[in-house]
């Protein structure tokens, strides 16, 4: 089974992010595998263990992408491939983003493709299913259960608080979440390993694409910290006159009303 999860390089939400001039400060930054990327590559080993085959991580990124993709690797995975746009593009989005992954795939045969839910850090969840799409493959979001047998998956997506069953053939895309499994951390052993397995790496040219066919469709227009949260507020009085000052607040001092 050929197997790949599509990884991305996220900022590390546990540690301070600055932001200076609309921009945030990559000096100094902690990155990580966006979290729920790991709940896919877990996913992706668990499907190889019981099926047989061979799991690929993929990223667009930059060279320091290299650092994720080695984690992924470390986790168990078998191959690593970095497609580096760090000299092509100043920007980017997740048309962008979906548009090289297409060329990459276009000719691989993918028999399951991983990815994360959302990325922590813009949360669009549109990467997964443009390239569904794009490949003319089914795809099922917020997996929570994934079985195979042949060539048919069956899947348990989360659907507001309830589950729904889905019957699918294979090739298949999944988003992965919190509850379909438990990520495991690379061990000492698996750490050494990821040193010597293949990691490839590429650039747009390798996957005859240029600049204007990955054109960014939306434009980031202002980064900003959301304020600093405000001392709360104790209301004195009974009942009756708790509500009335709340409203009077709502209305004059925080004009929702």
């Amino acid at each position: 089974m050929n197997i790949y999860v599509l990884l991305k390089k996220t900022f590390d939400t546990e540690e301070k992010i600055n932001v200076s001039n609309g921009e945030i400060e990559d000096d100094g930054a902690e990155f990580i595998i966006n979290p729920y990327d790991e709940y896919a590559v877990e996913e992706a080993i668990t499907q190889r263990d019981a099926h047989g085959g061979e799991v690929t991580v993929v990223t667009v990124g930059d060279e320091e992408s290299e650092k994720q993709l080695r984690t992924a690797l470390a986790m168990g995975a078998d191959k690593a491939v970095l497609i580096n746009t760090e000299d092509d593009l100043e920007e980017g989005d997740q048309y962008t983003t979906a548009k090289i992954l297409e060329a990459f795939f276009e000719d691989k045969e993918a028999d399951l493709i991983l990815a994360g839910n959302v990325a922590i850090d813009e949360a669009s969840g549109q990467v997964g299913p443009r390239l569904a799409e794009s490949l003319g493959i089914s795809f099922v979001t917020t997996i929570t259960s994934l079985n195979i047998d042949g060539e048919t998956a069956n899947i348990e997506k989360d659907v507001e608080g309830d589950v729904a069953v889905i019957e699918t053939s294979l090739p298949v895309l999944v988003t992965c979440q919190q509850g379909l499994n438990e990520p495991r951390y690379p061990s000492l052993p698996g750490i050494m390993k990821a040193k010597k397995k293949p990691l490839d790496e590429l650039e747009i040219d390798d996957l005859d694409l240029d600049e204007d066919d990955v054109e960014a469709k939306t434009k980031t227009v202002e980064i900003f910290l959301p304020p600093e949260k405000e001392a709360g507020r104790v209301l004195e009085g009974d009942v009756s006159e708790q509500v009335q000052e709340l409203v009077s607040l709502l209305r004059n001092e925080k004009k929702v009303l």
